[in-house]
């Protein structure tokens, strides 16, 4: 394990492959952490690839540098986590690929600082959220899959979180993975990074802030301004659905229209957590991206 330090956060990471290899930063999810892909890094690393994973803001040993930061959890700065990240790192451009709040931050990065992005790979799609529609009803079924974000509205279920994080959060792969069978191993080596002491704070926030119950940063309310303009995302991008994920119904092919640049959409069987249940895919569609920004074929 790694650290780099920001203006903001020592980042904890993982990094595998050479340091003179094509650069990709992994971004997890909630609520999952580094080890989310376990298999994929090993796949890129046989193409060549240096392969940066990062515990996110309120994950695993990532730690805020000073106690009067805000632990927030909106979509910008997780965004320009993965552009500080870079920076500390002397990385002018890379690939970004994540999903759920990975693909949040990496679409966030995309769309606000395209110079620094190779390309994108994104699950679910223009994942970056629009606060307007959040003000409103979705279908039944949709809230209901929803609950834990309602929950989170409220100081019970900070408490809950607080007081139930593993279960909880078993709970929420169990749910938007149905056929993914997991060991206890594999969801307890995650687990032990919901022991951050600002996971609760982050995360409670970051949906809040989703669901315009909380304010944001002050600092980041001009990033916030430009991402509710919904800018396109110009950059080489694949996206991703899974056909069992119940987070994402009828998948995210409609997005097309936000991505600017070149643009391909794959549909995999797999839930919602993509790069442990079809790690062959994930890696596939960075490979793709590869291909596409260096000329490379990927038999090479």
């Amino acid at each position: 394990m790694r650290f780099a330090r920001t203006d903001l956060l020592e980042i904890a990471f993982i990094e595998e492959g050479p340091l003179e290899g094509w650069p990709v930063i992994l971004a997890h999810g909630f609520p999952f952490d580094v080890h989310a892909y376990d298999e994929v890094a090993p796949l890129l690393v046989r193409k060549g690839a240096r392969v940066i994973v990062p515990y996110l803001r309120g994950f695993g040993p990532t730690r805020f540098l000073s106690a009067t930061t805000m632990r927030s959890g909106q979509q910008a700065a997780l965004g320009r986590d993965m552009i500080d990240l870079l920076d500390a790192l002397g990385i002018e451009t890379a690939i970004l690929a994540g999903y759920d709040w990975g693909g949040l931050s990496s679409c966030v990065a995309s769309a606000l600082w395209p110079e620094r992005v190779t390309g994108l790979v994104s699950y679910a799609g223009y994942d970056i959220w629009d606060k307007k529609r959040a003000r409103h009803a979705c279908e039944p079924a949709l809230e209901h899959v929803q609950w834990y974000q309602h929950l989170f509205q409220i100081e019970r279920g900070r408490e809950c979180l607080a007081l139930y994080r593993r279960e909880l959060c078993r709970m929420l792969w169990e749910q938007w993975s149905p056929n993914w069978k997991f060991d206890e191993a594999t969801f307890q080596r995650t687990a032990i990074s919901f022991d951050n002491p600002d996971f609760v704070d982050v995360v409670i926030h970051c949906y809040r802030f989703g669901f315009g119950t909380a304010e944001g940063d002050p600092a980041l309310a001009l990033l916030e301004r430009r991402l509710d303009e919904r800018p396109p995302i110009s950059v080489p991008t694949v996206t991703l659905d899974g056909t069992q994920d119940p987070l994402k119904p009828g998948g995210t092919a409609d997005h097309a229209p936000l991505f600017s640049g070149r643009h391909e959409h794959r549909v995999v069987e797999c839930g919602h957590n993509m790069p442990l249940e079809a790690p062959e895919a994930f890696s596939a569609a960075i490979l793709t991206i590869r291909e596409w920004t260096s000329g490379i074929p990927n038999s090479n």
